[in-house]
């Protein structure tokens, strides 16, 4: 059972001036690139990867968060949906090895060390 998920918004736009991309939303392109480097990833059966309709992040397409049980989410905008995928992944390998779902800015991939856009704490239990 995965326990950690990576949420991927099909409805953004392929860049900021592009929207579609051969007939496809930038969104729909990473996530197709995302599902066929996830069949053979290491982490396959801890990840789930879910597509979402909209993630509200319309300006800076494309937009992806990570989330788990007592993690810090995090959300991250401008990625190029057909050379990022791989290192999307690799920030799940980062953010599934961290106890508190925290990924130092230098520890991430060159492409996703800026375009943080929320870095929400997990639910305070009583």
């Amino acid at each position: 059972m995965a326990y950690h998920t990576l949420f991927v918004c099909k409805s953004c736009y392929f860049s900021t001036t592009q929207r579609d991309y051969m007939g496809e939303r930038g969104g729909k392109v990473l996530f197709t690139k995302l599902l066929e480097l996830h069949q053979q990833w290491s982490l396959k059966s801890e990840f789930l990867i879910a597509e979402l309709e909209c993630i509200s992040a319309c300006k800076r397409p494309c937009a992806v968060a990570l989330t788990a049980p007592n993690k810090t989410s995090l959300m991250f905008g401008d990625l190029p949906p057909l050379a990022s995928a791989a290192d999307i992944l690799k920030l799940c390998e980062k953010y599934h090895s961290s106890p508190d779902g925290i990924v130092p800015r230098n520890q991430r991939p060159e492409v996703l060390r800026k375009g943080i856009l929320a870095r929400i704490p997990a639910p305070i239990e009583d």
